[in-house]
C-alpha cells in the first residue's frame, strides 16, 4: 500500500483523495485551516450560511459529465436546484438585459431574437463551442472521441479572435463574454478553448447545491474515510522531503512528520516548489512557474437579507456600466469602479420564494492591498475596515439600479477582498482562479501535473482550469498518470452503467 500525502483539502485535493483512497493508497490530506474544502467551504454569521467560492455548477443530469465524475466520486445523492432554463445567466449591458436559456436550439433561438441580423453568426459560434468541447477526450470522458487538432488550434486562438470571426454585432459579441467573471479573461490572450468548455458546461444544465457548496466537500470527506483516508486540519505543509532520487515526506509547521512515497500538491505550484530545495527541479522551471501571471483578485460582498423581503433569484445576474465591455471591467480606475459585477443568491432550501443570502462579486486588483499587506486576518486595521465599507456601499449602489429593493432588503453584510482569499488559499496575489491562461506564452503557460522529483504531483486548478469541472479534469490528469488513463476511464465508465 504506497503512502500518498496530499497538501490541501479543497476540491482538488479531495477528489484525488477520495480516488487514490479507493485504489488502495495510504492517503493522508493536511490543511492547514480549521475547516477542509478551500472554495467549497462555507461560512456561518447570525445563523445564515455564505458561499466562499463554488456558487453553482453546470452539466449534472444524469449522463453529463459532471454527473458521470460526481457518481464515479459517490457524491451524486447531493440536493441540486436547477437554475430558470430559460435563464441561467442573465447579463446586463448599459439597461439592457439578455437571458441565456439551457440548450443549444434554445439558446440559438433566444440570442437570434436579440440579433436577428446574426442567426448565421450565432449558429457558427455555438457549433464552434460544442465541436470544441467534443474534441476534449478530458471534457467528454470520451478517449475515442478525441480530435487533437481541433483542440490544439482553439487552445492558440484568443475568445475574441474567434467571436470576432463569426459575430459582427459589437454589443452581441459582449454578450458573449458577459459571464467573463466566471474566469476572468484577458482580450487577446485568454484562450478561445477556456470559453468554450465553460460555455459548454453550463448550457447543457445549470445547479445550485441545495444547503450550500459545503455540502459537497463534505461529501467527498465521507467517502475519503470510507475508504480509509484520512484529514488532519490545523497541518500546513511546509517542507516536501526527498532523499534525493524521490520524495520521502512532509513535514508541517507544528514539526509533525507524515511518510510518504507520493505527495501531490493541491495548491498553487509557487508555494508548492517552495517547500522543496531538491536540485531535480530544474531552476528553469521554477523561474517559469514563479513569473507566470496570475488572474485578477476578487472583492466579494455577502448579503443577509431580510426574512421574506429578498425574492429568490433563480438566475445568476452579471451587470456592467453602460458603455464598458465585459473585457475592460478590470481595468477601471478607482473613480469609475465597479464596472462590472455578478449577482447571485444561495439556495438555502428545495424551491426558495425568498432568499436568506446571496452575493456580490467584483474585480480588484491586488495593488490596492498593498496598505495591508502582511497583515493578520481581524487585524489589519480601521483604514482597511473602512476601505471594505466603503467599496461595499458602492458595489451594493452599483447593483441597485437593476435590483431597486436591494439595499432596503439587506439586514447585514460582510465583505472579503484579494487579502482575504490571500491568507486562506495561499493562492499568490489573492488570484480568483490561479494561473492566467495566456496564448502569447504558448506551452510556457502550462503546469505540468508531474513534477522533475519523482513522486510529487500537483493537482487542482492550475493543472487545467478552475471550477468544479476544471477541477476535477485535473483531478482525472492527476489520478490518471498515477493509475492509468484507460483504467480511471473504465472506473469511471463501470460506475456509471
Amino acid at each position: 500500500m504506497k503512502k500518498c500525502v496530499i497538501i490541501g483539502s479543497g476540491l482538488g485535493g479531495l477528489s484525488t483523495g477520495v480516488i487514490l483512497a479507493r485504489e488502495g493508497f495510504d492517503v493522508t490530506i493536511l490543511e492547514q485551516e480549521a475547516q477542509p474544502g478551500g472554495c467549497l467551504q462555507c461560512f456561518q454569521r447570525r445563523g445564515v450560511k455564505f458561499e466562499t467560492g463554488m456558487h453553482f455548477i453546470g452539466s449534472a443530469q444524469r449522463g453529463q459529465t459532471l454527473n458521470r465524475l460526481m457518481r464515479y466520486l459517490e457524491i451524486d445523492d447531493i440536493a441540486l436546484q436547477a437554475l430558470d432554463t430559460q435563464a441561467y445567466d442573465i447579463v446586463r449591458l448599459g439597461n439592457d438585459e439578455f437571458r441565456f436559456p439551457n440548450g443549444t436550439e434554445a439558446f440559438i433561438e433566444q440570442m437570434s431574437r436579440y440579433f436577428p441580423h446574426e442567426r448565421e453568426g450565432i449558429e457558427a459560434y455555438i457549433n464552434c463551442v460544442e465541436s470544441v468541447a467534443q474534441a476534449s477526450s478530458l471534457h467528454t470522458l470520451n478517449l475515442e472521441n478525441a480530435d487533437s487538432a481541433i483542440s490544439t488550434e482553439y487552445q492558440l486562438r484568443s475568445i475574441n479572435e474567434v467571436i470576432e470571426s463569426h459575430i459582427q454585432d459589437h454589443v452581441l459579441r459582449d454578450v458573449l463574454v458577459g459571464n467573463l467573471p466566471l474566469y476572468a479573461a484577458q482580450r487577446d490572450k485568454t484562450p478561445f478553448s477556456t470559453h468554450a468548455f465553460i460555455v459548454d458546461f453550463y448550457n447543457q444544465s445549470s445547479f445550485r447545491v441545495t444547503g450550500g457548496s459545503d455540502l459537497i466537500g463534505l461529501a467527498l470527506q465521507k467517502r475519503l474515510e470510507h475508504h480509509g483516508g484520512h484529514l488532519f486540519t490545523h497541518q500546513k505543509a511546509v517542507k516536501i522531503h526527498d532523499d534525493g532520487q524521490r520524495v520521502t515526506g512532509v513535514t508541517t509547521a507544528d514539526g509533525n512528520y507524515y511518510d510518504a512515497d507520493i505527495v501531490v500538491s493541491a495548491i498553487h505550484p509557487v508555494p508548492t516548489l517552495a517547500m522543496t530545495d531538491s536540485p531535480l527541479i530544474r531552476p528553469a522551471f521554477r523561474r517559469r512557474m514563479n513569473h507566470l501571471p496570475n488572474t485578477i483578485g476578487i472583492f466579494a460582498v455577502y448579503l443577509h437579507f431580510k426574512e421574506g423581503r429578498m425574492p429568490y433569484l433563480n438566475s445568476n445576474y452579471y451587470g456592467y456600466r453602460p458603455g464598458v465591455s465585459p473585457w475592460d471591467s478590470g481595468e477601471y480606475t478607482l473613480a469609475d469602479w465597479p464596472r462590472g459585477y455578478l449577482y447571485m443568491h444561495l439556495c438555502h432550501q428545495a424551491q426558495p420564494r425568498y432568499a436568506r443570502a446571496g452575493v456580490i462579486l467584483s474585480y480588484m486588483r491586488f495593488e490596492e492591498m498593498a496598505p495591508w499587506v502582511g497583515t493578520e486576518v481581524g487585524h489589519r486595521g480601521a483604514d482597511y475596515e473602512q476601505f471594505k465599507r466603503q467599496r461595499a456601499e458602492r458595489l451594493i449602489d452599483a447593483v441597485g439600479k437593476a435590483f431597486p429593493t436591494l439595499r432596503d432588503s439587506i439586514e447585514h453584510y460582510y465583505t472579503s477582498t484579494p487579502l482575504t482569499y490571500l491568507n486562506y488559499t495561499g493562492t499568490p496575489e489573492g488570484s480568483a482562479y490561479g494561473i492566467a491562461r495566456d496564448i502569447s506564452l504558448g506551452v510556457s503557460c502550462h503546469v505540468p501535473q508531474r513534477t522533475k522529483l519523482p513522486g510529487l504531483y500537483l493537482t487542482g486548478q492550475n493543472i487545467n482550469s478552475h471550477g468544479i469541472l476544471g477541477v476535477l479534469v485535473g483531478t482525472v490528469v492527476t489520478c490518471s498518470d498515477l493509475l492509468g488513463t484507460e483504467y480511471l476511464y473504465q472506473q469511471i465508465i463501470k460506475a456509471n452503467l
